[in-house]
């Protein structure tokens, strides 16, 4: 733990795995920046690890399941009406249960994970890829049903540490947005895959929830909020109905159908973006110099972005660390992402008062394509400093004031 007078120090981390073999297999040192995490902390020690999103990859279920792999191989009607079997939720089990076992066993990942104070919030691959964003029919299915209880369990017992955590929001557990207040920070992490659907990203239940601890909680304090995919990226909208025929579709379907900027989840990221703006008032009020800052992943780049409210000089920033396992995108891949999309400015609000932008850090390009995490530390100077740490020898950074 830091000490009394000692500032406070965090590394932020998601897409811990491999979304297909192919990747793992295309890769020297897959933990390579794990040994980072490690050597850093060593140095000088990290308060808290945070964990964003993807901290396993469970895609290989539907191979390594066999009841699974027999039943993908149904037309969709019969997948709809079959029921999961007990062989199935059997080995279900055993798969999650392997799986985090398998995937943490790294010497630097487990060494860290002994050492450094750590929080996660969970993200589809957790469960597996897209979860949330299928046909309601299939969502609803009771083979899909019995994936996500199963893996819901295991992210109780090893993300979550326990249905007796404290910090949840909600403790009737409907959803496992949670928030942990460090020294001067508040660490709010939302639960965007629990009650997700193609129509929403959030319950209103969980927007009460998170409304009410907004309101009463978050008053005098630095506030990272978690949000496993970015609010502020690339706009993709115009090729939302393309996700099915595109070569690069493993991307497209976390970059679109997930995506806050989906037209379904539009009013829900208007929503997040308005409250906020509404707690950065209220902890003016009480004359505070604070923060907020939006931390997510996803996407398997990072970047830097921000929201201005310039009618009422406050300010958004998000940090996109992406992927401290997971490999970027190709070259090729990414000429075919950024051709199909723009990060232009985008205006929220008819006066546009209110703007995005993506901002370039400091030593690096827009999007850092490169595996990478990310440190936070307040310096001597009273900004908060934002360091990405890359497997490369780029050193990008950024200050926020």
């Amino acid at each position: 733990m830091p000490g009394k007078d000692e500032k406070v120090k965090f590394a932020y981390a998601s897409c811990n795995g491999f979304s297909s073999p192919d990747l793992l297999a295309k890769i020297n040192e897959p933990y390579k920046l794990w040994e980072d995490i490690i050597s850093i902390h060593q140095k000088e020690a990290f308060s808290v690890l945070i964990m964003g999103g993807d901290q396993v990859y469970a895609d290989e279920l539907w191979s390594k399941v066999d009841e699974l792999e027999k039943w993908s191989k149904l037309k969709m009607e019969a997948k709809i009406k079959r029921k999961a079997t007990k062989g199935m939720i059997k080995h279900l089990n055993e798969f999650y249960e392997k799986l985090y076992i398998r995937k943490w066993s790294d010497k630097n990942m487990s060494l860290a994970l002994s050492t450094i104070p750590t929080v996660m919030m969970w993200d589809d691959h957790d469960i597996f890829d897209g979860w949330g964003s299928y046909p309601k029919e299939i969502q609803e299915s009771d083979v899909y049903k019995n994936i996500f209880e199963i893996a819901k369990k295991y992210f109780e017992i090893f993300q979550i540490r326990s249905i007796k955590n404290t910090t949840l929001i909600n403790k009737d557990r409907i959803h496992y947005s949670f928030s942990l207040k460090f020294r001067n920070f508040h660490i709010l992490a939302l639960d965007n895959r629990t009650q997700r659907s193609i129509q929403q990203v959030m319950s209103n239940t969980q927007w009460n929830d998170i409304n009410a601890y907004l309101d009463t909680h978050i008053l005098n304090d630095n506030v990272l909020v978690l949000s496993a995919v970015p609010v502020v990226y690339r706009d993709f909208s115009c090729t939302e109905n393309l996700v099915d025929f595109t070569s690069w579709q493993e991307e497209l379907t976390d970059d679109l159908k997930d995506h806050w900027r989906a037209k379904d989840h539009q009013g829900e990221r208007m929503r997040l973006i308005m409250r906020l703006f509404m707690n950065i008032k209220k902890r003016k009020s009480a004359k505070n110099n604070t923060r907020t800052v939006i931390l997510s992943g996803d996407v398997h780049v990072g970047s830097l972005g921000v929201i201005n409210d310039h009618l009422n000089n406050d300010k958004i920033h998000q940090v996109v660390s992406s992927g401290v396992v997971h490999t970027p995108p190709s070259y090729i891949e990414w000429l075919g992402i950024t051709a199909i999309t723009n990060d232009e400015n985008e205006f929220l609000n008819e006066d546009k008062t209110i703007e995005t932008s993506i901002l370039k850090p400091i030593g690096s390009a827009k999007y850092l394509r490169v595996r990478n995490f990310v440190t936070l530390n307040e310096g001597t100077d009273e900004k908060l400093w934002i360091n990405w740490v890359c497997d490369s020898e780029d050193k990008p950074c950024y200050a926020l004031n």
